[in-house]
């Protein structure tokens, strides 16, 4: 969608302005150096306010974004096939049975079953590492969900530590566009003594930087924090319903019954309905 949104910004602004007779060549002939100051600028400050740790990774969320959503209502599907696999076995064979697959996620004909979430290094650790506690026997699901809650705020607190340094990028531009226009603006006054024609066209070009920081900023960069967002909030989902499942079946509930608990967490788009689950589950092969 990045790319159609993108369309539709750049068609309407500067279709626009072409339909009310702007000439296109005094922002073509402005943009290429306004750009080297504002996004030069970005780019400076954006190292500057961020740690390594936030801006080696800016490339990697980049391309997160323009691939969208990282889990589809199928992966969410598989997700809830496999939770109720796992409670099975450890309802009807108990603890040791589950010991090999978690020790050996990649060789485990378990998690073979949905190679998208064994891909997956962070769900499996998230997976195994709870699973493991259980084998060794913290069986408190108080204790347990405190713990699975603070593993979730710090994933959710590094995650959006990128997002803020998107947005505060963008919002930083529409000023770096005011700084890249004062600069056209001293070359324009340095110039005083040229005819108006001429003037007018250093005014217009020194004009086109603050016209391009506020556009970066509301049409570009402020989006793409939003839309970086919202896929960090429904991978957040993921795990939420991996939490759910894990503290219903520790508090006893029936491996049914747990997964309906994590099933209503998940956000309606991607929530299968209790029948197209349990039609799932019934195919599911035994172990």
């Amino acid at each position: 969608m990045f790319y159609a949104g993108l369309g539709v910004v750049m068609g309407c602004v500067f279709g626009g302005y072409m339909l009310m007779g702007g000439n296109m060549m005094i922002i073509l002939k402005a943009a290429p150096l306004e750009m080297v100051v504002i996004l030069g600028a970005a780019a400076g400050a954006f190292l500057i306010g961020n740690p390594k740790t936030i801006t080696s990774e800016a490339g990697n969320a980049f391309k997160e974004m323009l691939a969208g959503p990282k889990y589809q209502k199928e992966d969410f599907v598989d997700l809830l096939c496999l939770m109720y696999m796992i409670f099975k076995l450890l309802k009807t064979k108990g603890m040791l049975a589950i010991e090999s697959h978690i020790e050996n996620p990649h060789d485990s004909e378990l998690f073979k079953q949905f190679p998208k979430i064994q891909h997956d290094h962070h769900v499996m650790d998230f997976i195994c590492d709870y699973l493991r506690m259980m084998s060794m026997g913290s069986d408190n699901p108080h204790q347990m969900e405190d713990i699975i809650n603070e593993e979730m705020e710090t994933h959710h607190k590094e995650r959006h530590a990128m997002v803020a340094a998107y947005q505060n990028m963008g919002d930083g531009l529409p000023a770096l566009g005011i700084v890249a226009a004062v600069l056209g603006v001293i070359k324009t006054m340095a110039a005083i003594d040229q005819p108006p024609a001429i003037l007018g066209k250093m005014i217009g070009g020194a004009l086109v930087g603050t016209f391009l920081g506020v556009f970066f900023a509301y049409g570009i960069v402020g989006p793409m924090a939003s839309s970086l967002n919202s896929i960090y909030e429904e991978e957040g989902k993921f795990f939420q319903c991996i939490k759910t499942g894990l503290i219903a079946y520790m508090n006893g509930f029936a491996p049914a019954i747990a997964l309906e608990f994590a099933r209503k967490t998940l956000m309606s788009h991607v929530r299968p309905s209790f029948a197209e689950l349990e039609e799932r589950i019934q195919n599911l092969p035994k172990l």
